[in-house]
């Protein structure tokens, strides 16, 4: 006999609960991932941001990235190697931009404007420290 998954379905219910464990991170941010193994050829994940927090800088040398904003308040700023800000842009329901397709190799941060909750899609498998940028904390603000 098939097993057959239900669908997951991305309602208030679960944005809702979502943002509940954020607020008891450390980090401020907790993940949902839909995809069923760090080494899965496609990762797709909710996170749930809370002001304060903030993705560090960061690229994947050989993957896109993909976030598109749910809920809430983002800004998104991309970098060159040196650390200057290239671009950078709010994402929300409100603004009309709903999101953000970041190139392979672009150097990326993410900042949490207000409570907010994302749709993140990128290529696995997951690579700890991916690649960070040194010193991305004093690039926050410029």
């Amino acid at each position: 006999m098939t097993i057959i998954e239900r669908m997951k379905k991305i309602d208030d219910n679960l944005m809702d609960g979502l943002a509940e464990e954020a607020k008891k991170s450390p980090r401020l941010r907790k993940n949902y991932n839909f995809h069923q193994s760090l080494d899965d050829k496609c990762h797709r994940f909710l996170n749930a941001l809370e002001p304060g927090t903030f993705i560090p800088v960061h690229h994947h040398p050989d993957k896109d990235e993909t976030f598109v904003i749910l809920k809430g308040k983002v800004r998104v700023t991309t970098y060159n190697d040196e650390g200057e800000i290239v671009e950078s842009c709010v994402i929300s329901q409100e603004s009309g931009r709903y999101g953000v397709d970041i190139p392979k190799n672009v150097w990326h941060g993410l900042e949490c404007l207000e409570p907010s909750v994302l749709l993140e899609c990128k290529a696995g498998p997951f690579v700890e420290h991916e690649g960070y940028l040194s010193g991305w904390w004093l690039f926050l603000g410029n």
